[in-house]
């Protein structure tokens, strides 16, 4: 099946990195479905596309909440007839904060993102890849660096990645039996508004604050259209994407 021929489903599509991996799937060819919770953003995002690409459905969903997250895949059904690619990466983050006084709704407000969202959006994408002709799929989910190795201060949002590798390893094995393969990108500072106090000094382990490189959104934007476009018989279980010069290797 060619890429004019597919359909992707992007959540956080609205900005940042998100926004680069619609552009690039939907300048590919595939068909797109921009989700997330400002319609403002993901209509910007839809006149960002290119002629000759694919179609773009803008969408707006609250991936943590169920109802929301049905109703737009079943929209994405109702209108593409089936689902390739879902590319789990609405996120969000919490004030730094020492994890003595990191507030429980705060907590939950991530977890519920983060992972909640995530686990919501690939049943129903499992769903849907189950039953069409054929059958099966990709699902591609936005860890993180900080899915190997916290930062300073950042216990919610580093829990919520940890645990999105073992999802990512559950959705694997289960999903082995229907053709549905999955993999997980995790991204080291790439250039988008998350990341923009990189540019003026972040928090270190040693408790100093230093400019960290970044890199161009663009780059995770390839890699994930490269695992988009494997045949379902390869898969790419886990990349990472970093900075070449930011502090990962020997973080701390």
């Amino acid at each position: 099946m060619s890429s004019s021929e597919k359909v992707a489903f992007v959540t956080g599509a609205g900005s940042g990195i998100g926004r680069a991996v619609a552009i690039k799937l939907q300048s590919a060819g595939y068909h797109v479905v921009l989700t997330g919770r400002r319609v403002g953003e993901l209509e910007a995002t839809a006149r960002l596309a290119h002629a000759g690409g694919g179609d773009c459905l803008v969408i707006p969903t609250d991936v943590s909440d169920q109802k929301s997250v049905q109703a737009s895949f079943a929209a994405c059904r109702a209108r593409f007839g089936r689902l390739d690619v879902l590319f789990n990466n609405a996120g969000t983050f919490a004030q730094g904060t020492p994890i003595e006084d990191v507030l429980l709704e705060d907590w939950k407000r991530v977890v519920d993102v983060n992972l909640t969202g995530a686990f919501l959006c690939a049943q129903e994408a499992i769903r849907i890849m189950k039953a069409q002709t054929p059958n099966g799929g990709r699902i591609i989910n936005n860890g993180s660096i900080s899915a190997y190795v916290p930062r300073p201060l950042s216990a919610p949002y580093t829990a919520t990645k940890h645990a999105m590798t073992g999802l990512t390893k559950s959705i694997s094995l289960d999903g082995r039996a229907h053709n549905i393969a999955c993999s997980q990108i995790d991204i080291g500072n790439a250039a988008t508004d998350f990341t923009a106090k990189m540019a003026s000094g972040i928090l270190q382990a040693n408790g100093q604050v230093m400019i960290e490189p970044r890199m161009d959104a663009d780059h995770v934007a390839d890699a994930v259209l490269y695992m988009a476009n494997l045949p379902l018989e390869a898969n790419v279980q886990f990349m990472t994407v970093m900075a070449t010069a930011m502090p990962f290797i020997g973080r701390g």
